[in-house]
């Protein structure tokens, strides 16, 4: 990183664009927090702005955080619509030049240092006012493949930031040269876990290997039915904390109190886990979970022992790709398809339990793949940007 004078860093300005969901929108957040921190220690704090969607995931977190909104008119290509959303592209066609129209006025009146994308739609816009007004464009993409909007902003960007090494083959030739692997930013807190309190939380059993098992925030009706089926096998060789969602709770909890006495107290099921996920993360010696770039950012900076079942379909299939690119490399395991069955699933998990060193070998081959410093390398590369711009 180039050191800059705490005068000149007082004046950094930042555009942050993305949202959507919160794959583009928590890594946003991430490295603005982690660049807050990085200024404090000079004196200052960046001014920043974030424009998005009004009714996207982007303004309420920005509003949660205290950061200035504006919202913009965009609208979203889809890549194989069907009759009633190829009606919509048309639509959206036609808000899209009124999207970019108030991103230019944006940008002219912000004047800002440096623009980061994070993705998503809504990222277009800003992405091409800042390349129209000559403004450093640093754009971070989550996943293995560019997603559409990405794909468009890589030919202009001043930087490309990626989350796999494996990415840089997905971008434009002329973008490579621009290219930075930096990994996806995750939040700090995760790397600070501690196993006794979420053994303490959820009164497990130190002595016990701990599998947990989790379908993200809303929980993954796949993924609860398998480990429905199996249970009482898991039961038999650890000890389950299974984050199930709101839909599938009172399902999980009436199959818990239909367990065999001694295995009931190895069972523990909640909707959600809030505050303690970092403590039930350094708790879990194998964890069951779908692969979205968010979790496959905070597991392998872990190094968690992980089975993989995606969800398919998504856009691109992103969440299979990611599986199997970590599988192929043994870094995780992965059921998808037609292998994602009972059966399958009580093998892998059964084989992890019996054979601590594979377990540990295939955590051990996860780390490698994890960047747990990736929102200081987005701020960094936000900071380097902006100081050779100027403002």
């Amino acid at each position: 990183m180039a050191i800059y004078t705490a005068e000149r860093l007082r004046r950094i300005r930042v555009v942050v664009t993305g949202g959507g969901t919160g794959g583009h929108t928590y890594p946003a957040l991430t490295t603005i927090r982690t660049l807050r921190d990085r200024l404090a220690l000079a004196g200052t704090e960046p001014e920043l702005l974030w424009v998005g969607v009004s009714h996207g995931l982007e303004a309420k977190i920005a509003k949660q955080e205290g950061i200035p909104f504006k919202a913009i008119t965009t609208g979203k290509l889809r890549r194989s619509p069907n009759l009633k959303e190829l009606w919509r592209n048309i639509t959206d066609a036609f808000r899209i030049p009124l999207g970019v129209l108030q991103a230019i006025l944006i940008v002219v009146r912000t004047r800002p240092a440096v623009v980061l994308s994070t993705g998503g739609y809504v990222s277009v816009p800003i992405g091409v006012a800042a390349w129209l007004t000559r403004r450093p464009l640093v754009m971070h993409e989550q996943i293995l493949t560019l997603g559409l909007a990405n794909r468009i902003l890589a030919t202009i960007a001043t930087r490309v930031l990626l989350s796999h090494e494996s990415s840089v083959e997905h971008l434009p030739e002329r973008a490579k040269g621009r290219a930075l692997v930096t990994g996806n930013p995750i939040r700090p807190e995760i790397l600070r876990g501690d196993r006794d309190r979420a053994l303490s939380a959820y009164r497990l059993d130190p002595r016990l290997p701990l599998l947990y098992v989790t379908g993200g925030a809303q929980g993954a009706v796949q993924v609860n039915n398998l480990v429905a089926e199996i249970l009482p096998d898991l039961l038999a060789g650890c000890q389950v904390l299974h984050q199930c969602g709101e839909y599938s709770f009172d399902r999980m909890r009436q199959l818990a109190a239909g367990l065999p006495e001694h295995l009931r107290a190895r069972y523990r099921v909640v909707d959600y886990v809030h505050d303690e996920m970092p403590d039930v993360l350094a708790a879990a010696d194998i964890v069951v979970a779908r692969s979205g770039a968010g979790t496959v950012a905070e597991l392998t900076a872990l190094g968690k022992a992980c089975v993989f079942i995606p969800l398919i379909p998504t856009g691109g299939d992103e969440q299979r790709r990611t599986a199997r690119h970590l599988a192929e490399a043994g870094a995780a395991r992965m059921l998808a398809g037609p292998d994602a069955t009972p059966d399958r699933l009580r093998e892998e998990i059964m084989m992890l339990l019996n054979h601590p060193d594979r377990r540990q070998h295939l955590a051990d081959t996860a780390r490698q793949y994890g960047r747990p410093d990736a929102a200081a390398a987005v701020a960094t590369a936000l900071i380097d940007a902006a100081g050779r711009y100027g403002s």
